[in-house]
């Protein structure tokens, strides 16, 4: 795929390629710099990927993945620390990188308010720290626990070594009852310095960088040792309060100031995107005698009251963004190219490079995307790189704009060694020989083998174990693979019939290494913990190609139980038969379901694509890969998902269908309101659907809503309806 390539530009099946590079190398990154603190990247990169990300899943909803890094935030906490879960979760932030998407943040935010573009709007912008997020709660004015981000939803519990930062009040006066500060743990030029000079003089770990070093130093066991590191903390942000800091940000952020906490001095009050840039621009030009690193500016809307109308997407508020720095370039020696097979078969090359450090970070391998990628061309026979491929013991350039895992942006013929050869693409599967092909309009090339194949078995054997799937205390990758291995587990129902196929399972698994009696004891009582499960999570544990945690919780919510879903694919299965649809493009698909009931329910569930309902669909009706699912829920109680918490709501479990121009509102704001409430809200209207509100402009909805006898109001009558008339 060219390196210019905008998300605009790309085919259905370019973009279901990126995507699949962009789960695996995000995955990737989020393990290195969450729980390992050994970052491939700077967070800067890490953010632009999950951007482009975002936009490709916001053209293409029908490709977002099972492992979408959409849904996630941060890593699962590490072992070794207790866990803390966040009344308010932390979340990450949107990225941009240039002027124009700072332009176009102002017009969003603008646009979900409903203001008009001359309309006052404030926002602040602040340097965006290269460090470690921290929280920290304060009760009665007194410190009693301080807490890593993780994935956003839980820590770790590091309160004894935040105590042993200078920074960091112990006791502070004149705050609410509840406190909750956020901010970030960083490390000076000057002070990673020397503590390298101290590390190397006394034959310890020397770090690659100020974050690293800050991240590694907070998450150290021994709290004697983080006191023995010089470790800051700039204030910026809070999360749980009793009582409101103030009206806006900036208020907000002189208050913690007045707390005794340290805010950062550049930061400022803009009232346009104009002066938003010229901020960033004077940061960026002080960037180098600051002292300490950033990667770019943060602006947030000042008033914390639009903050709450504007609320947030899945994993990031819709009142802020990141405005990243520019990225590096660095050269080195290809030394090999290495084939990857992935949960879906998918073949990855990845180079392996003579290590080198670019912008603080140590790099040894990059993507290599797909065969076209290697031989010089995008997917529709265009040159890239004006047609340079790519060859083991190439000079190339290593290039991190955005890319948890760089890629290579170029390559050097001058130094292009005697004698290479073009690289050749397996067309078998390296890990179980099966052929390895690639569809028409496809990138990517695929393992044939399936369930044959041990690295598809195994990854998806991962993946069912992971932290947002079952996670199973006692039982994650590494475990699962080793016991793949020695034929312990062969499909997900074999996890729970361990300890009844092994006898009491417990003379073999404590005679293992690295288990006892009591790790196994617990490791089975794990298992029987787990055979009880959320409906939405047993949905995506399945790893079905498309399938994620968004879209499980969806459809989940949608027909509230499995068998209801279950009988619901079943019946789409011969409506007409999967088979005649699948070779169709979308547009003659569409055209052939619309008189199939059940497909057209499942592709009405607003969120839920043509290509999900397929794989879905083609997943429930193979022999080899029902019986496994069947064998599974045998094995299970699968929970039933309920609607929202909203008892006094009176849309609560109701299908809302907006249409026309809604005036008080904006669709979105609309939107977010009903599901709040406990509504589904459609794009569609059926048989199923409760509720139209109907703005001015209504045309074919309000039309076969009235054919259909479902009840309609205009925009008053919703408001009056939800009580904010």
């Amino acid at each position: 795929m060219s390196e210019t390539r905008s998300v605009e530009t790309l085919t259905e099946a370019e973009a279901r390629a990126e995507l699949a590079r962009l789960a695996d190398v995000l995955g990737e990154a989020n393990r290195a710099y969450h729980a390992e603190d050994a970052p491939v990247m700077t967070d800067a990169e890490f953010d632009a990927l999950r951007r482009r990300n975002a936009e490709i899943e916001a053209r293409f909803p029908n490709l977002i993945r099972s492992d979408s890094p959409s849904a996630q935030v941060g890593a699962a906490p590490a072992e070794g620390f207790a866990k803390v879960t966040h009344a308010v979760p932390m979340l990450s932030l949107g990225n941009a990188f240039e002027d124009e998407d700072v332009a176009e943040f102002d017009r969003s935010v603008r646009g979900f308010l409903g203001l008009a573009p001359d309309a006052p709007l404030a926002y602040t912008a602040e340097p965006k720290i290269d460090g470690l997020s921290l929280s920290l709660r304060y009760e009665h004015g007194r410190l009693v626990q301080a807490a890593t981000r993780g994935d956003g939803a839980t820590g770790e519990n590091v309160t004894a070594n935040a105590r042993t930062v200078d920074d960091i009040p112990q006791q502070i006066d004149g705050a609410p009852e509840v406190l909750e500060v956020r901010g970030e743990v960083y490390m000076t030029h000057a002070d990673f310095s020397a503590l390298n000079e101290r590390q190397a003089e006394a034959g310890g770990k020397t770090f690659a960088n100020p974050r690293n070093a800050a991240a590694g130093s907070l998450r150290q066991l021994d709290a004697q040792i983080t006191r023995a590191r010089p470790l800051r903390f700039f204030a910026y942000a809070w999360g749980e309060t009793s009582e409101p800091l103030a009206e806006s940000q900036m208020a907000a952020i002189k208050r913690l100031a007045t707390l005794g906490f340290v805010t950062n001095p550049l930061t400022r009050l803009c009232t346009s995107a104009e002066e938003m840039l010229a901020h960033y621009h004077d940061i960026e030009a002080r960037r180098a005698a600051l002292g300490y690193d950033i990667d770019g500016v943060v602006y947030k809307v000042d008033d914390l009251g639009f903050q709450r109308r504007l609320g947030f997407r899945s994993t990031t508020p819709r009142w802020a963004i990141a405005h990243k720095f520019p990225a590096e370039l660095a050269w080195t020696r290809l030394e090999g190219i290495d084939i990857q097979v992935g949960r879906t078969g998918a073949l990855s090359p990845v180079a392996r490079l003579t290590p080198v450090t670019v912008g603080g970070v140590v790099v040894s391998n990059a993507t290599l995307h797909n065969e076209d990628y290697i031989a010089g061309r995008d997917s529709s026979g265009a040159p890239i790189r004006e047609g340079r491929d790519i060859r083991v013991g190439d000079r190339v350039q290593v290039y991190r704009a955005g890319d948890v895992i760089p890629k290579i942006a170029d390559v050097d013929l001058s130094a292009r060694p005697d004698g290479s050869v073009p690289y050749e693409f397996p067309t078998h599967c390296p890990i179980c020989g099966s052929e390895a092909i690639r569809e028409e309009g496809d990138s990517v090339r695929r393992c044939t083998g399936g369930m044959i194949c041990a690295a598809q078995l195994v990854e998806k054997l991962k993946h069912f174990v992971s932290r947002a799937a079952f996670d199973i205390e006692g039982l994650g990758a590494k475990q699962v693979e080793q016991f793949h291995t020695d034929g312990w587990i062969a499909e997900p129902a074999d996890i729970f019939t361990l300890q009844e196929r092994y006898g009491s399972g417990m003379q073999q698994l404590k005679n293992r290494e690295g288990w006892g009696e009591k790790s196994a004891t617990n490791l089975f009582a794990a298992i029987e913990e787990r055979r009880r499960i959320p409906l939405n999570r047993f949905l995506f544990a399945l790893g079905i190609r498309h399938l994620g945690e968004v879209a499980a919780k969806t459809l989940a919510r949608h027909f509230g139980s499995w068998e209801t879903l279950r009988d619901t694919v079943d019946r789409a299965s011969d409506e007409p038969a999967a088979e005649a649809v699948e070779a169709m493009d979308t547009k003659a698909r569409r055209a052939a379901l619309a008189g199939s009931p059940a497909w057209s329910e499942l592709i009405s569930v607003d969120g839920i694509g043509d290509a999900l309902v397929q794989t879905l669909v083609a997943a429930m009706r193979q022999p080899a890969e029902r019986a496994v699912i069947d064998r599974l829920v045998a094995q299970l109680e699968i929970e039933d998902v309920a609607a929202p918490a909203t008892a006094d709501s009176p849309v609560a479990g109701k299908t809302v269908v907006f249409t026309g121009t809604l005036e008080k509102m904006t669709r979105a704001e609309a939107k977010a309101r009903a599901e709040a409430l406990g509504a589904k809200v459609s794009g569609s209207v059926s048989s199923k659907t409760d509720l139209l509100v109907a703005g001015p402009g209504a045309g074919s909805k309000a039309k076969k809503a009235a054919e259909l006898g479902i009840e309609t109001l205009d925009e008053d009558g919703w408001l009056a309806l939800i009580g904010q008339a």
